[in-house]
């Protein structure tokens, strides 16, 4: 199972807070599930595709909204993983062809430019070789394409819920 207390780990916060925090969701590319292993795990056709179209069109819609909410005031505290709520997902569930692990409902805590402290949460994490990558930041499921923040609450929140892909 991947860390959470070493510097690939702080790099992807390190990346997903600048990319809410400017509103622009090209910076945190580097901690986004690369495509390269999106098109070895998943068993669809056009995982490329999927990948463009859906993971990564949905997590700069999240950005976006995020960055709505956060502000570029804001300062980032902590992440909280759940490490409890991590599962080994097998091949053959969840429309894969390699197992690899899930952690949902990491929470994003931060103090806001009037210093109150606020968070939100990381809908789901996947693992790539020893490394977490969101691969769901604002919801894992859509009713319709708008941007979305996970669990916005005054306070650090409480991660979870656990489950899923």
């Amino acid at each position: 199972m991947p860390r959470t207390d070493n510097a690939a780990f702080r790099n992807l916060v390190a990346d997903v807070w600048l990319s809410v925090t400017t509103g622009t969701a090209g910076y945190a590319r580097p901690a986004f599930f690369p495509v390269a292993a999106y098109k070895q795990v998943k068993a669809i056709a056009y995982p490329e595709g999927d990948w463009t179209s859906r993971l990564w069109y949905d997590y700069a819609l999240d950005v976006k909204k995020a960055h709505q909410l956060v502000g570029s005031g804001a300062r980032l505290v902590t992440v909280i993983v759940p490490k409890g709520y991590a599962v080994w997902v097998p091949v053959n569930a969840c429309y894969n062809k390699v197992g690899y692990w899930h952690l949902p409902g990491a929470r994003v805590v931060y103090r806001d430019k009037e210093g109150k402290v606020r968070s939100f949460g990381i809908a789901s994490l996947i693992s790539w070789r020893g490394v977490w990558y969101v691969i769901h930041f604002g919801a894992v499921t859509r009713d319709i394409w708008r941007g979305y923040v996970d669990d916005p609450q005054s306070g650090p929140g409480t991660p979870g819920p656990p489950g899923g892909c």
